[in-house]
């Protein structure tokens, strides 16, 4: 199916053509002419599968038609749960809504009150916001939505993950009654079926390759290491095999991820870090170094788990593991992006043996267990964590080589 038997516009078609992207994904084609017509929306799919357009487009579509009401307030608020994955949005908006005559703008923490609160004061088309800082704005009387006619909550898991539940419903209810509402999450388990029953009327429920599938496009597997020192071993040949190809590195603290990127910069790899601590500017500063080729590498908490978006990124290192083992899924989903092949290598010391099998459990995949020459562990795998994995599942290996990694291919989906 292409995007024009979805029923978009015309002027979004352009947009569409202009960016370089010739079919829809799975989730676009399900969910797209569904929030066309006004239905209330729950929708899951895996990260890098196009959720972003998937909603996007249909938002842009509604603003293409004038307001019935006056006003300066937005007509469709989205709101997501961190700063970089409300600027995935906004580069998303600007980017398909090239040739619209719209305006848009972004209430997001660590930025500025001034220009916000003059963004607020215009009329406005589409705000993307974090619930934080847009119930700043709310309690000093700052924001109207008298004309808001869609409400969009992405990656609605990590919002209530993360404490924002009640600003999530407290937002909800400043909004007419009458609004469509789009809901998009790596699972429907736990609090979200709250928000669903209290927010939405009458959802179509949409699952696509649900957060336990497999990642088909990265290949994955993983070396033992014995300590601290053989792990950084085992980090620099796994990048340096990587013949130049730029990679994103996973640790699990703010300051684990800053010493780890300053000790790779001594040994000759150009990176830098990306965690919470650091200011909005040096961020996104951080972002662009590794998306126009100025590093190798990024090291990286999991605050680039979910919403980062690097074209052509080949390589995904876990130096740790997550505690949480659907942020593995996110973690390696930042590789293997709109067509393209990736890898995916975890680095596991004998604290993350139980962290492993429950993403082995959770996934229902082995991952494979590979060994550098020369860098061969001393030490195998404990025989408890053999007992930990459910039997019978994941016994075959990835299909994928991995010298394909990073390789696009024809007809790529629209994964903004």
């Amino acid at each position: 199916m292409s995007f024009e038997r979805l029923g978009l516009d015309p002027i979004l078609l352009r947009a569409i053509d202009k960016c370089g992207f010739k079919n829809p994904s799975d989730i676009q084609r399900e969910a797209i002419p569904l929030a066309l017509s006004g239905k209330d929306l729950m929708a899951s799919a895996q990260t890098g599968t196009g959720k972003t357009a998937a909603f996007v487009l249909p938002a842009l579509q509604r603003l293409l038609t004038p307001s019935a009401k006056r006003g300066a307030g937005p007509r469709v608020l989205v709101l997501a749960p961190t700063r970089e994955l409300a600027t995935q949005v906004s580069e998303a908006v600007r980017d398909l809504g090239h040739f619209a005559r719209l305006t848009t703008g972004a209430v997001v923490g660590g930025m500025p009150y001034g220009p916000q609160e003059r963004l607020l004061r215009r009329p406005l088309d589409l705000l993307v916001a974090t619930p934080g800082r847009l119930m700043d704005h709310m309690d000093r009387g700052r924001v109207d939505f008298s004309r808001l006619e869609l409400l969009v909550l992405d990656e609605a898991d990590r919002m209530l993950d993360m404490g924002f539940v009640d600003a999530v419903e407290q937002i909800a209810a400043a909004t007419p009654d009458d609004r469509q509402t789009l809901l998009f999450s790596a699972t429907f388990e736990g609090s979200i079926q709250r928000v669903v029953k209290r927010l939405l009327r009458e959802p179509v429920r949409i699952e696509i390759d649900a957060v336990t599938q497999r990642h088909e496009a990265i290949t994955q597997r993983l070396h033992i290491a014995d300590n601290f020192d053989h792990k950084q071993a085992l980090l620099d040949r796994v990048i340096r095999d990587e013949n130049g190809e730029q990679a994103l590195v996973f640790t699990s603290t703010k300051k684990g991820a800053d010493e780890l990127a300053e000790q790779l910069n001594q040994r000759g790899i150009r990176s830098n870090a990306l965690h919470g601590d650091m200011s909005q500017y040096h961020r996104r500063r951080a972002v662009e170094q590794l998306r126009n080729g100025r590093i190798q590498v990024m090291v990286a908490t999991d605050v680039a788990a979910r919403g980062l978006d690097i074209r052509g990124l080949a390589l995904v290192v876990n130096f740790d593991l997550p505690n949480n083992p659907e942020d593995y899924v996110h973690r390696i989903g930042r590789t293997g992006r709109g067509g393209d092949t990736g890898t995916a290598v975890s680095l596991i010391g004998r604290q993350d043996w139980p962290k492993l099998a429950r993403i082995e459990r959770m996934t229902g995949q082995k991952i494979e267990r590979t060994v550098l020459e020369g860098l061969e562990p001393r030490y195998g795998e404990p025989r408890s964590n053999h007992a930990r994995r459910a039997p019978g599942k994941g016994r075959r290996g990835p299909s994928r080589s991995h010298g394909n990694s990073g390789a696009p291919r024809r007809g790529r989906a629209l994964s903004a």
